[in-house]
């Protein structure tokens, strides 16, 4: 089987943390190859998300490597036996590959925490708004790639139609609110949509006022994703090159307390659904 030209983000983390275990255990990828019946590069296109692997081999692995941590070990056997094909597939060579994982990672995700800056959370942005966001592209993108992105923005929130979603808590600055993207018709209808998202039982919203006296660490728009265990939390990024995604655990760290920081600066949930009506009705 030809190694994959271009894993995804989720297949090269099951590599990477396959990696992490061999390099605490201090076993060479040669040695690791010759255990499973193979050499260096066998390991190298394993660790770098280039081969699949199997359940059974990741499990042969960690034995390999005397790693301990059970939980971890089923949640890495679980990402290999990963065979659906979820929907962002569909737009596979459509999209640039970060739409595809943002798509996946929110859909793995046991809980999510966004932080947005100056644009609603792109999960809840409705149609016309994010065709303003896009629309803005530089330079402007072909018509055909610019409708393919709306779609896919607002198929995401299919994430919410479960039985059980992930518990979603977005703080948003006051500054996105009132940023006129598409004029007053535009914002007015994704306040309005914004206000009937909070509402949900799985989602939480919070607004940072612009009268809070602390500073907020990050001016990025910023996507923390649980894993099933700490161990697989991801951060997501998202910048004028496109997405990008932290996983060390020191990352993982500053931006848990970037979250905490920024809840403790923004409103209750009650007193941002009023300062956002307020803004609404100012439009």
């Amino acid at each position: 089987m030809p190694p994959r030209s271009s894993p995804t983000v989720r297949q090269q983390r099951l590599g990477a943390e396959l990696r992490k275990l061999r390099e605490a255990s201090g076993m060479p990828a040669r040695e690791a190859g010759a255990l499973l019946g193979g050499n260096q590069a066998q390991i190298s296109h394993l660790e770098s998300g280039r081969w699949g692997i199997s359940a059974e081999r990741v499990r042969r692995l960690a034995s390999f490597y005397s790693a301990g941590d059970s939980a971890l070990i089923d949640a890495l056997c679980d990402m290999a036996e990963e065979r659906h094909k979820g929907w962002w597939e569909e737009y596979r060579g459509v999209l640039p590959q970060g739409f595809l994982d943002v798509a996946e990672l929110e859909h793995h995700a046991r809980r999510i925490l966004s932080l947005q800056s100056l644009t609603i959370p792109g999960i809840f942005q409705t149609v016309d708004y994010a065709r303003t966001i896009f629309g803005g592209a530089l330079p402007p993108l072909p018509q055909t790639e610019l409708d393919a992105r709306v779609e896919q923005r607002v198929r995401r929130r299919i994430l919410f139609d479960r039985a059980t979603p992930p518990p979603f808590e977005g703080v948003i600055n006051e500054a996105a609110l009132r940023m006129g993207y598409g004029g007053r018709a535009v914002v007015r209808s994704q306040l309005a949509y914004l206000l009937e998202v909070a509402e949900w039982p799985s989602v939480t919203i919070r607004v940072l006022p612009f009268t809070t006296e602390e500073f907020i660490g990050s001016a990025q728009s910023v996507l923390y994703a649980d894993g099933p265990v700490p161990q697989l939390d991801t951060v997501q990024l998202d910048s004028a090159y496109g997405p990008g995604f932290l996983d060390a655990e020191a990352q993982l760290s500053k931006y848990r307390a970037v979250f905490q920081a920024a809840r403790r600066a923004s409103l209750s949930p009650a007193a941002s659904r009023e300062l956002i009506h307020s803004i609404a009705k100012e439009m």
